[in-house]
């Protein structure tokens, strides 16, 4: 079978389309024939060695597709069934080997595509908003690429939950995307303290979502009112500095998490629910581009390059 791998950690030149032989499904496991794979910012961590892997290492943590076999004591999933997952490593290729108990229905209503696109963004912006600080009506949030993959979707979910919903993002057409799911408010960089004390009648936000890290964090922290949370989910302008803990005293006794959605997905009952509610029909999942398994690499440099909006997929 094709399969994206790393011989060693690099550039998106480091991605190579190895011939490998299809895996087998061990007990508890079932082999998935992929449709789709999502692209996400982890993938060009685990690339860069930003997070460890032994090498040579397969990569993407999301699919879609059909089982096409199972191993020994599997009852949760059946072969020819359409299902979709995240958090294993190994879908940027034509097949995978995943815990069968990862796996979730796709309804026959959302394309295979649509569900690998939905998996990991989707259940990310789900824990954010039901779990890391659990939004409730009449609370503001900012939720920093607002018009990136996950960004679009907390702007859609936190409305659903009537929240008062700014983002950021550093076009004014990114800034339309953003509006136009959902956001109240959608604001550059250059200045976004100031105008979120403006647009809350200088309160500040109940809690900051922030991907972006280094060139956003601190600036956050001014954006909150006292007793606020920042929840710091990725890092795509680089890896935050170190802060003397006081800050969060002096700027009113705030709150910091770094979550991941491995932390919120730890059994089946939890992994049904959040997946359940991202594959409802109910979610827009703009997909920005579609590509090939081959352009892989290409798919990773137009993520890096900040220039996308919503989600990329490969095709196999």
């Amino acid at each position: 079978m094709k399969a994206i791998r790393i011989h060693q950690n690099g550039g998106p030149e480091a991605l190579r389309l190895d011939d490998i032989p299809v895996p087998q499904p061990g007990p508890g496991q079932a082999l998935v024939k992929l449709a789709a794979s999502g692209v996400n910012y982890i993938d060009i961590y685990h690339r860069t060695g930003l997070y460890k892997t032994d090498l040579p290492a397969a990569l993407g943590v999301e699919g879609a597709g059909t089982v096409e076999a199972v191993g020994p004591e599997v009852t949760g999933v059946k072969i020819g069934e359409r299902v979709a997952y995240a958090m294993d490593r190994g879908s940027y290729a034509e097949y995978a080997v995943v815990p069968a108990w990862h796996l979730v229905p796709v309804p026959a209503n959302i394309g295979l595509d649509i569900a690998a696109a939905a998996m990991l963004q989707g259940m990310t912006a789900h824990y954010l908003l039901h779990s890391t600080f659990p939004v409730r009506q009449g609370q503001a949030i900012l939720i920093h690429a607002a018009a990136g993959g996950v960004g679009l979707l907390v702007c859609q979910m936190a409305k659903q939950l009537g929240a008062f919903v700014i983002g950021t993002a550093s076009t004014e057409e990114k800034r339309q995307l953003a509006r136009d799911a959902g956001a109240d408010v959608a604001l550059g960089y250059d200045n976004f303290v100031d105008e979120v004390k403006r647009h809350t009648e200088g309160r500040g936000v109940d809690v900051v979502y922030d991907s972006v890290g280094k060139d956003t964090f601190h600036r956050g922290l001014d954006c909150l009112h006292p007793r606020g949370m920042i929840v710091l989910f990725g890092q795509s302008s680089g890896k935050v500095d170190p802060i003397d803990l006081t800050i969060l005293n002096t700027k009113g006794s705030l709150y910091v998490s770094r979550p991941s959605l491995g932390h919120y997905i730890q059994n089946r009952e939890e992994l049904l629910w959040r997946a359940s509610d991202v594959l409802n029909g109910t979610i827009d999942y703009k997909i920005h581009r579609r590509y090939a398994l081959a352009d892989a690499a290409q798919a990773q440099r137009d993520l890096e390059s900040r220039g996308t909006t919503g989600k990329l997929v490969l095709t196999t």
